[in-house]
Parts: C-alpha cells; sequence; structure tokens
C-alpha cells in the first residue's frame, strides 16, 4: 500500500460531469489499495469571478475580506468532490485548510505556510478514508482564514505529501507536463520527462504557468519528488526532482516568457548609502517581490533604480514608496507596464559557455531591444517589450534547439 497525494487543478474540476470523472479516477487510485489524500482547487474561472465582484464594489478591498472570499472556492470543491465519491460507494471525508492542520503567518492574500499539524489527516487515511482538502488556503494563529496567493493549491499539495510522509505526489492539470516553452506560442515545444527543482523553480519564476516558483521551493527543501501530468488522460508527466549528473548535457531546458511584470522607475534620488536600503526595505515590508534590480550610476548627487514588480503590485508599490520619498529628500517614480521578461533555463549553463551570446544575438536579429538584463547560475533573462515577447520566446526556442530534444 503507498500513501499518494493527488492534486487537481480547477480546470480538472470545472464542472459537474469533470468533478465526477475525477471522483472515478480517485476510486481507482484507491481500489488499487492506496492511501489517498487529495488537494482540490476551486474550479477554472471561480476565483476570478469572486475577485471582479469584490472590486466591482471596491477598488481595492480590504486583504481580510478577499481571504474570506476567495476561500469558498475551494470550499465547494472539496464537498461536490467529497459527495461525488460517496455517491460510487468511496468513504470520503473533505477538510478546509485550517481543518487539515495548515497554520500560516498573517499575511492575507499571500500567507505562507508555518506548519502542518497532519495527525487528523492520518487518522482518517488509516481508518480507510480518502481525505479531500481544501487547496490555496490555512488559518493563522489567531484563527483568521488566510490564502496562499498564486500556485497555493500546488503548495498544499506538496506541503501535505511532505507531512503526511507521502510515497507520491502527483499534480494533475490541463496539460501533459513541463514544456521545453509553451505550447499555445511555440508549436514545435517538447514535453520533457523529468527537470530539476532548481530548472523548474527558474521557469516557474519566469513565467512558465505550470507551477509557482513556491511550491517547487518547497518541494526542494522537503526533497518531495513530484509529477505533472494532466487529468484528461493516462499518460506519463514530467517528474520533478534533484538534479543528477547527465542532465547537465543538454545546455537549455525550456524559455519561458512573463507577461504580468511592471517596470519602475525611479529617479532623482540622493545618491547616499542607505537610499536604496530605505527603498526596498519599504517595498518588502509591503510584501512586494521585487525581481530584476538594476542601479545607474550616480550623477551631479543624485541616483536612479529600475526594477520590475508583478503587475498586480505596480499600485502598492506606488503608495509603499511615497513616504520614503519624503524622508529621502527627493524621488520619482514612473511605472511602465507593456514589458515582459524573456528567461532561458538549464543547469548545462554552468559548464556551457556562449549562452547569453546566442541570445542576444538571436534577439538582435529580429530587432528585439533589451532593456534589462538579469542572469543566475543557470538562467538569462532579458525584459523586452510585451508587444515582441512570443516572437521573442519561438525565435529562442529555435536557437537552442529545443525542438530537437
Amino acid at each position: 500500500m503507498a500513501r499518494i497525494v493527488q492534486k487537481f487543478g480547477g480546470t480538472s474540476v470545472g464542472d459537474i460531469e469533470r468533478i465526477k470523472r475525477v471522483a472515478d479516477r480517485i476510486k481507482a487510485t484507491r481500489d488499487e489499495g492506496n492511501e489517498l489524500v487529495v488537494v482540490v482547487s476551486a474550479r477554472s474561472g471561480v476565483t476570478n469571478e469572486l475577485l471582479a465582484r469584490a472590486r466591482a464594489i471596491h477598488e481595492h478591498p480590504s486583504e481580510r475580506e478577499l481571504d474570506m472570499l476567495l476561500a469558498t472556492g475551494e470550499q465547494e470543491t472539496i464537498a461536490l468532490t467529497a459527495i461525488a465519491l460517496h455517491a460510487i460507494k468511496v468513504n470520503a471525508v473533505s477538510y478546509t485548510g485550517g481543518q487539515a492542520g495548515i497554520f500560516t503567518d498573517a499575511a492575507h492574500t499571500k500567507a505562507k505556510i508555518k506548519t502542518i499539524n497532519a495527525s487528523p489527516i492520518v487518522h482518517d487515511l488509516q481508518a480507510g478514508k480518502v481525505v479531500i482538502v481544501a487547496g490555496f488556503q490555512g488559518i493563522n494563529d489567531e484563527g483568521q482564514i488566510t490564502t496562499l496567493g498564486r500556485g497555493g493549491s500546488d503548495l498544499t499539495a506538496i506541503a501535505l505529501a511532505a507531512a503526511v510522509k507521502a510515497d507520491k505526489c502527483e499534480i494533475f492539470t490541463d496539460v501533459d507536463g513541463v514544456y521545453t516553452a509553451d505550447p499555445r506560442v511555440v508549436k514545435d515545444a517538447r514535453k520533457l520527462d523529468e527537470i530539476s527543482y532548481d530548472e523548474m523553480l527558474e521557469l516557474a519564476s519566469s513565467g512558465s504557468k505550470v507551477m509557482q516558483s513556491r511550491s517547487v521551493e518547497f518541494a526542494k527543501k522537503y526533497d518531495v519528488v513530484f509529477e505533472v501530468r494532466s487529468s484528461f488522460n493516462h499518460n506519463p508527466g514530467t517528474i520533478v526532482k534533484e538534479e543528477v549528473a547527465y542532465m547537465e548535457q543538454v545546455v537549455v531546458r525550456g524559455v519561458a516568457v512573463d507577461k504580468d511584470q511592471t517596470k519602475v522607475i525611479i529617479s532623482n534620488i540622493p545618491d547616499k548609502p542607505g537610499s536604496a536600503g530605505n527603498i526596498f526595505r519599504a517595498l518588502a515590508d509591503a510584501n512586494i517581490i521585487v525581481d530584476m534590480i538594476v542601479q545607474n550610476v550616480g550623477r551631479n548627487g543624485v541616483a536612479n533604480l529600475t526594477f520590475t514588480v508583478p503587475q498586480s503590485d505596480s499600485h502598492r508599490a506606488q503608495e509603499a514608496l511615497a513616504p520614503v520619498f519624503r524622508e529621502l529628500g527627493g524621488g520619482d517614480v514612473a511605472i511602465h507596464n507593456e514589458i515582459a521578461k524573456l528567461s532561458v533555463v538549464g543547469v548545462g549553463m554552468k559548464t556551457h559557455s556562449g549562452v547569453a551570446a546566442t541570445l542576444f544575438e538571436t534577439l538582435a536579429v529580429k530587432g528585439i531591444n533589451i532593456e534589462l538584463i538579469s542572469t543566475s547560475e543557470i538562467k538569462i533573462s532579458v525584459v523586452i517589450s510585451a508587444a515582441r515577447a512570443d516572437d521573442a520566446a519561438r525565435a529562442a526556442h529555435a536557437a537552442f534547439g529545443l525542438d530537437k530534444l
């Protein structure tokens, strides 16, 4: 008997018929003698619909009340999934995040998991029940409902897999696995049989929609090997695991595009020690994730900074910076939304040269201007015009021979 955690995304449980098919799939796995914890997302579109309703009432609704509202999406799905299992004679019980013992910090709408008390889940598993858990949510120390932000259901599944010491974790979604690029943009993108945690982490942080980076970080930290696969067929997916030596034979593993980026340009700040520290401390205190950073050489006593943040955080970034400028005695901010981040990723970059040259030459041939550049050991990212992002992805994919993997 194996202990398995399965996660089904919003498309997989998008309507009653799909929920019934998920229940059949769960039953088949259960009938093989396995213990099952199943994490489900809200039905596809429900979270966005709830957000739209809230914002139709108030442009910037309270984050605490947003958590109360958004958590209802998953609570609907866990109950319907449990009921669908009951209908086919499977003993199942549904849990909210709080009931499942998922305790988080107090950061509403983007909470981090602090600890999981999995003993009630383990008790139910040992009693022969399938446990259905609401993804994306938990409770803080005060008993308040919190949500985990983008990719929260994946994070719930991987965290529970670690907590219950699962033998296997399967992330079911609407794609067959992890591809060398978004197949909707790059038609000859190839599915990868396996990928390292670090490569998956870089792709996720660079805009790949298959997984969010927080989930991959958690999996790497707790050594949770997981498989990304389709809920609509029984084909093998992509295994995400620790890096092994042969993975370096492939120089570039994938190309990702992130169009959910805003470029923030700060100008005329005093060129003195502490200015940058004050700016980024204010952004950190506002729970704003900063990505690419470039600081220009100061002239005439003033300096300029450029960095990127998620588009959803651009308004809060401006609010957070206003008191800093007053404290520093100067500073202006400009927001540019029509940008995208293009990244190429591969552990082979650690032992092969020429990746940056190939990428920059490829973009130059296409007439695509580079606005910002950042690198890591296994990734090169550039900020370009959002209008040229898809062209750039196709060109880079071909330049690195990813269509031939």
